[in-house]
């Protein structure tokens, strides 16, 4: 896909402007959105265990459905 000539690029946020999402500090630009390596990892650490996950009524993908049987 080709570049428009007239789109310009985003632009973040300032890191002050903006609050570690773990630990409500100013944000750092070197580990945006957070302000450490620590509330990097930590968030990171969030995502693996599922904590983040979204809750859905769905069963398991192996589980038969009503019209397969």
């Amino acid at each position: 896909m080709a570049k428009s000539s007239n789109a310009r690029p985003v632009t973040p946020m300032p890191g002050a402007a903006r609050k570690c999402p773990v630990c409500g500090k100013p944000a750092t630009a070197r580990h945006q959105p957070f302000c450490s390596p620590r509330c990097t990892d930590i968030d990171l650490g969030r995502w693996l265990k599922g904590n983040y996950s979204i809750p859905t009524d769905e069963g398991p993908d192996d589980a038969p459905r009503e019209d397969e049987t």
